[in-house]
């Protein structure tokens, strides 16, 4: 498999000085150090999708029983104590953030 970047503008590229982007560590991989945006030019995260995206494949989260130790059952009745104490709330998206992101069901 082999990645294809394309710019609109080739130039924004040219900057030997300011190389973001290198090839990975492990085969078949690009690296990039610094914020990603696609459909935008100010992600405030490592990677923002404003957009649909489509998986053909997993989801990788390190949440799962492999990146964890010392797993135990808890007091169920203690559990759903602190469920109760949570504050539950209903909102609907500013209809200009809606519009950015493509959501029509605000």
């Amino acid at each position: 498999k082999k990645i294809f970047l394309q710019a609109s503008n080739p130039g924004q590229f040219e900057n030997d000085s300011d190389v973001l982007w290198q090839r990975g560590h492990v085969p078949e991989t690009i690296a990039y150090h610094g914020r990603v945006g696609i459909n935008t030019d100010a992600p405030d995260e490592a990677l923002v999708v404003c957009g649909n995206a489509k998986v053909m494949g997993r989801v990788m989260h390190p949440s799962d029983s492999r990146a964890k130790q010392n797993i135990r059952e808890v007091d169920t009745n203690e559990q759903l104590r602190r469920i109760t104490q949570m504050r539950l709330v209903e909102y609907d998206y500013k209809p200009e953030f809606a519009s950015v992101m493509g959501i029509k069901d605000t």
